[in-house]
């Protein structure tokens, strides 16, 4: 690695490290329980939305009706979601004239902006009209961030709470977390992203002359049905248009990831320059970087939170620096040959392979540990062309359990589970009931906390095991071998943790991989809330048991270590079969 690529990772760190306690302190009083100066400036607009829809703010909700009302809210998304894909050809702000999507892929679609997963195994400029990006993809990616963030603060609240029946209001918490936070932020983001030349109006594509005229050859058929070939020039290039900063903005602070482009984020039109690289990583490690402090705060103990970011960047740190320098070092079969992969002044060496030279390897592979680390899925480059180990970086992070940052919400409950298996795990050890923040962990929340971190895994498994049985799964794979596998694992590993990257390799927009991916995004989003508001509504009924010298104090650098432990160990034992079958065995057969 060189002297750029540390500085360069340095100062993402440090810029990212200073706004966790602003956003994080935000953040608390946009979920507090009593009236603020932040909810009071945003109050009318607050209690308008509440009129307008009938909600009983001050009414609060059972764990088991907070969770109706999640499934409830996101189901009749998903429905709307795939209703309008279907019908956009018969709708407005369609210039392009773009058909019906098929049932398959467009409940693949739906299922996937829906659980804040947004897999795309269509090209945006090629399929979704301007309304439904606006209406469909866009909203959803507001509401399901939202989701993640409502369903975060009662988890919380299940640990503040004492005695309680309660987790709060799920129409309450998803209202504030869009009105406060999600749309202030996505509109200062979009701003910066427009001024750095990112495209945003209603206009048709429009076709331009080309530089250079090229030529390809045409075969049809003539009148008596013999072939006959002709050369055509290409003497226009069609740029596509659309509202796609809007939609940028709230991908990447949502930790969503969809891109309004095909090539997403490595498109000039969604990510021109590297200062929009760079805010468009800032934003998805900006909300769950400070909600760690937002924890901190609503617990009443700010060093909880640290201790858990402590964690996130413990892991996250040296996997960033992994990828890049397994990047920076290029593919090690021509490191034989007479091949000069050094960086210089007049190279960045390594493996530029699929990747943008205005980012180079640096950015490049800082954004693919940013998006994978969180449940993002954003891309700046092609992961299918990353090296063996660059490419075991992000599915490995993503293997963890998307909670080394994670999604809006869903990172930090996630990281919450392990943090419930690692004081049990504890406990074991000297023999005394574990306990977290005040409450007792007992076997309820031993289950459903193992479900969480547990399922997750078996999706992954299970779904590959399936796609490389079946002739329709393995049939996709456009490589054979070891990273034909690893592209296998990979969409699995994804869909099943919610991210939605991919190694690009697979063709998986076929109704068997539109089946599969689409159940495993499902089962990963809304059982684990299941499973973690269950956790909550019994730990709020709990009443509160004081420290004592027994207490394992959850806040020190023993704690981070040891829950660092707890995640990589999940999933080294879980996956390490699979990976020593995909990238490692690439690598090795690469390296000799």
């Amino acid at each position: 690695m060189t002297v750029n690529d540390y500085l360069q990772i340095g100062l993402f760190l440090a810029v990212l490290l200073l706004l966790v306690k602003p956003v994080g302190s935000y953040m608390a009083l946009v979920f507090a329980e009593a009236p603020n100066r932040v909810t009071r400036f945003g109050g009318h607009v607050e209690r308008g939305i509440y009129r307008v829809c009938g909600i009983r703010a001050d009414e609060d909700m059972g764990w088991k009706r907070y969770a109706l009302a999640v499934l409830a809210f996101n189901v009749l998304g998903l429905l709307a979601v795939y209703l309008l894909q279907r019908v956009q050809p018969w709708l407005p702000l369609n210039p392009q004239h773009f058909g019906a999507v098929s049932p398959d892929s467009a409940m693949n679609t739906a299922i996937s902006f829906v659980t804040n997963t947004n897999w795309q195994g269509y090209s945006g400029e090629s399929t979704m009209s301007y309304l439904t990006q606006m209406m469909g993809m866009t909203v959803q990616n507001f509401l399901s961030a939202a989701t993640g963030l409502a369903v975060l603060v009662a988890v919380v609240r299940g640990f503040v709470r004492h005695g309680a029946k309660a987790l709060g209001n799920f129409w309450v918490d998803l209202t504030r977390g869009t009105l406060y936070v999600l749309l202030p932020l996505s509109m200062l983001i979009a701003l910066l992203l427009v001024s750095q030349g990112v495209v945003q109006d209603l206009k048709p594509y429009v076709d331009v002359p080309v530089l250079q005229t090229t030529s390809y050859a045409q075969t049809t058929q003539d009148a008596s049905g013999h072939a006959v070939t002709k050369n055509v020039a290409v003497t226009t290039q069609t740029l596509p248009m659309g509202p796609a900063a809007s939609q940028i903005a709230i991908k990447h602070l949502g930790t969503n990831g969809g891109g309004f482009f095909s090539a997403n984020s490595a498109h000039p039109y969604e990510n021109p320059t590297p200062l929009s690289n760079f805010i468009e990583m800032l934003a998805i490690l900006l909300i769950p970087g400070g909600l760690c402090y937002t924890f901190g705060k609503m617990v009443g103990d700010t060093r909880q939170g640290w201790a858990i970011l402590a964690t996130m960047l413990l892991i996250f740190v040296p996997l960033a620096i992994g990828a890049v320098a397994a990047e920076q070092a290029g593919n090690p079969a021509l490191h034989g040959l007479a091949v000069d992969a050094h960086a210089s002044a007049l190279q960045s060496g390594g493996n530029m392979e699929g990747k943008e030279t205005r980012f180079g390897i640096a950015s490049t592979g800082l954004f693919v540990a940013v998006t994978t680390a969180a449940s993002c899925g954003a891309v700046n480059a092609m992961h299918d062309s990353l090296t063996a180990l660059g490419g075991m970086v992000p599915m490995w992070l993503m293997q963890l359990g998307e909670v080394i940052f994670g999604g809006v919400g869903s990172g930090l409950y996630g990281m919450l589970a392990f943090a419930v298996v690692a004081v049990f795990i504890a406990g074991l050890m000297v023999g005394r009931t574990p306990e977290y923040l005040g409450k007792k962990i007992e076997a309820h929340e031993m289950k459903m906390a193992s479900l969480a971190v547990l399922l997750p895994c078996a999706l992954v498994v299970i779904g590959t095991a399936i796609a490389v049985l079946v002739p329709a799964g393995a049939s996709s794979v456009a490589n054979p071998g070891a990273h034909g596998f690893s592209e296998i694992l990979y969409a699995l590993t994804s869909a099943s943790n919610n991210n939605g990257s991919a190694f690009a390799g697979l063709s998986a927009n076929t109704l068997f991989w539109n089946v599969l991916l689409g159940a495993c995004m499902f089962l990963a989003r809304f059982p684990l809330i299941i499973a973690m508001l269950a956790m909550a509504g019994s730990l709020a009924a709990k009443r509160h048991v004081p420290e004592s010298a027994g207490t394992l104090p959850t806040h020190t650098p023993l704690f981070v270590v040891l829950l660092a432990c707890v995640v990589i160990v999940v999933g080294a034992l879980t996956f390490l079969p699979a990976l020593a079958l995909g990238p490692i065995a690439e690598y090795l057969m690469s390296a000799h």
